[in-house]
């Protein structure tokens, strides 16, 4: 079992090096926008979630389909790249918070334009 402030350290690690694979070796139409937003690893650090946010976000299940389809390269390529063992076994999954996110600032937006008015 992983400390928490160990399995923080090794999320914001997986975090960073998932992202640079992604943006390096994986080729999305131009108007397409992916992000690696966060990492949840498990207690034993064997299995971890990667959190995906997509601009626009109509494109969230092409994305992950394509993601889907290339993870055995991005799993490989990490493997290669940490020198930590076990390495996590990485799963990706859509991020619910963007949405939240977007929700809420346009709420603020009607607010503004309403009470300026």
């Amino acid at each position: 079992m992983a400390t928490e402030q160990r399995i923080k350290k090794i999320n914001e690690l997986l975090k960073r090096q998932i992202g640079r694979i992604i943006l390096e070796a994986i080729d999305f139409p131009s108007n397409v926008l992916v992000t690696v937003s966060r990492v949840e690893s498990s207690q034993d650090v064997t299995h971890c979630k990667v959190f995906i946010s997509v601009f626009p976000e109509s494109e969230i299940k092409n994305t992950l389909a394509v993601l889907d389809k290339v993870i055995y390269f991005i799993q490989q390529s990490l493997n290669k790249s940490l020198k930590m063992r076990p390495v996590p076994q990485i799963r990706f999954v859509e991020e619910e918070r963007v949405g939240d996110v977007q929700r809420v600032e346009n709420i603020l937006d009607k607010v503004k334009t309403e009470g300026g008015e």
